[in-house]
């Protein structure tokens, strides 16, 4: 975080580019490192106040506030009609944090520590849920493209509709069972990892702040992705899986590859693949439902999409069950990142 605050200095930088016109591209990274830094303040102050409130109600905060930033991003680029770019952006979280993440992590923490141990059965109903989250994210889409001729928008969206609602509910069920029998599934760290640094009232006030101007500059992202994808050539489908999914969780990546450094990779593992259970339950859910107060959103994913998810959350839950990784296994997950990053930047 004491590297992050530098990138503070982006935000008036951002508000001046996008009023004043400056060059798109220059204006939509600057608005990205301006969200880099407040995803991280917004974290830590959530992980603040759950110092104060308990394991049981800081779970439930991190559950809530762990992908803040993604949901709000998201709710901008559902109101400007961007859902390809949604739907995008959320799946690139999933892979970001199982691929890019758990990789990085494994492979920092395997060059210092040779050989990783963990607890195989701490994470397994965290991994076992993001497979079931995939399954369930993938049948609006199997049935669209097995009748695709016949059936009618309105069919798919209501398709959409009740995965959505089946998959919340499945959440907040997951949740209370994890309250009552592993405290720190969603997110709460042990506490050796927390040092409270600030008061519960400054807490709140940072939360609220950050959450107010990661609000303001996520509309900002939002109208300059169409400027800036035109003038440089872009795909928005490349913006949306690789880059806003970056920017949404950079200070939760540090942190996990932080904890694989000190040979904790009990809470990287939980970082990683419980960030991207909540986006899976929670934040692609809730998207959808805010879709309905605009222009309906479906779930239908697209079929690169539904295999390079697939494809990564099987090999989440083979790293995950072992209990034991090395830095070869981190590099591995690395390359298969950068390989789809490439694919949709060229192809995409």
């Amino acid at each position: 975080m004491k590297y992050l605050k530098f990138l503070l200095l982006c935000i008036p930088f951002s508000i001046a580019g996008y009023y004043l016109k400056w060059n798109s591209t220059l204006t939509f990274f600057l608005v990205c490192f301006s969200i880099v830094p407040l995803a991280g303040f917004l974290g830590s102050a959530t992980e603040e106040i759950a110092v104060y409130t308990g394991p049981k109600l800081g779970g439930f905060l991190n559950a809530t506030f762990g992908n803040a930033t993604e949901l709000i991003i998201s709710f901008f680029a559902i109101r400007a009609g961007l859902y390809e770019v949604v739907k995008a952006s959320l799946v690139g979280s999933i892979l970001g944090n199982i691929l890019l993440v758990l990789g990085c992590s494994i492979f920092a923490g395997g060059l210092k520590h040779k050989e990783l141990k963990y607890d195989s059965q701490l994470g397994s109903f965290t991994a076992t849920m993001l497979l079931f989250a995939v399954i369930g994210l993938s049948i609006p889409a199997v049935f669209t493209y097995h009748v695709s001729e016949k059936l009618v928008s309105s069919d798919y969206e209501n398709l959409s509709i009740i995965t959505s609602v089946i998959m919340l509910i499945i959440y907040i069920l997951g949740m209370i069972y994890s309250f009552k029998t592993q405290n720190d599934l969603y997110g709460v760290e042990h506490a050796e990892d927390i040092d409270s640094k600030w008061s519960l009232k400054l807490s709140i006030v940072i939360l609220a702040a950050c959450t107010v101007l990661i609000a303001y500059e996520s509309e900002l992202l939002v109208d300059t992705i169409k400027p800036m994808t035109s003038s440089a050539g872009i795909s928005q489908m490349f913006v949306g899986i690789i880059l806003i999914p970056i920017v949404g969780n950079a200070a939760e990546h540090s942190t996990a590859v932080i904890m694989a450094l000190k040979n904790k990779m009990d809470i990287a593992i939980e970082i990683a693949v419980g960030s991207s259970l909540q986006i899976a339950l929670f934040v692609i859910p809730i998207s959808v439902l805010i879709s309905l107060f605009f222009t309906p959103m479906s779930i239908v994913l697209k079929p690169v999409e539904l295999f390079l998810l697939f494809s990564s959350v099987l090999i989440a839950n083979q790293i995950v069950k072992s209990g034991r990784s090395n830095w070869m296994e981190g590099l591995k997950l690395i390359s298969i990142y950068i390989i789809a990053a490439a694919g949709f930047f060229i192809i995409g």
